[in-house]
């Protein structure tokens, strides 16, 4: 073989290792920010509903909103439900919204089950109990903050008392949702490759070291209908 050769076909493997190992992270960055999208067309959804008043009416008073663009439930007998969110904050002092940071979402029940259903659901975190709750690794919906189903429907008026307040929404019919119970855990390994260093919720949602480009739009949205920056 000759030295040019060798050269170009050492350069090509090289090349070839170098997109290999570059392929797993840029795959990863793509499903963060799929889900970024997505859950742009959740809030979007329950925003233009004329029957989600309460909602409406009421995102301007929460400190953070939790958006899980795809919960997935499933099973038979046996079942549970789980997928992936994004947690929104609202700054107190500059009432700038701030993130996002990622999270899975799972639960488990017992019963009976059949068949596959998928819904989209934001929580509303209304209260600094509600907000150091999903600050930790990992916490339980109900035990360590109390949860509600959100009040649906152009005439709702009810007076929820919670930490966090939830909605659903499941082919096109918005409804209240219980999530009581449910496990939510911060996903490390996303907001690692979404901001490109390591980085944990209180990271990115108090102290504010981190930013991205990608979040820009979701973020100006919310701020829209919720109010701040």
């Amino acid at each position: 073989m000759s030295h040019t050769l060798f050269r170009s076909t050492l350069v090509a493997v090289v090349t070839a290792v170098a997109a290999a190992a570059v392929a797993p992270v840029a795959y990863a960055q793509s499903e963060q920010q799929k889900l970024v999208g997505a859950a742009e067309t959740t809030f979007s959804n329950f925003v233009r509903d004329p029957d989600m008043t309460w909602f409406q009416q009421n995102v301007g008073r929460a400190k953070g909103v939790l958006i899980a663009p795809e919960v997935v439930k499933a099973g038979f007998i046996l079942g549970g439900s789980g997928g992936r969110a994004v947690l929104l904050a609202k700054d107190a002092k500059s009432g700038k919204w701030v993130g996002p940071a990622f999270y899975s979402m799972a639960t488990g029940s017992v019963g009976f089950q059949a068949g596959v259903a998928v819904s989209e659901t934001i929580t509303l975190v209304m209260t600094e109990k509600g907000m150091n709750s999903l600050l930790a690794s990992s916490f339980k919906m109900g035990a360590d903050a109390s949860v509600a189903a959100g009040p649906v429907g152009a005439g709702a008026k009810s007076d929820v008392v919670a930490d966090l307040i939830a909605f659903s929404r499941s082919k096109g019919v918005y409804g209240g949702l219980n999530l009581d119970g449910t496990v939510v855990k911060t996903s490390d390994d996303w907001n690692d490759a979404f901001y490109g260093k390591k980085v944990l919720p209180p990271d990115i949602l108090v102290r504010m070291n981190v930013s991205a480009k990608g979040a820009e739009k979701l973020l100006a949205e919310v701020a829209k209908v919720a109010g701040g920056k």
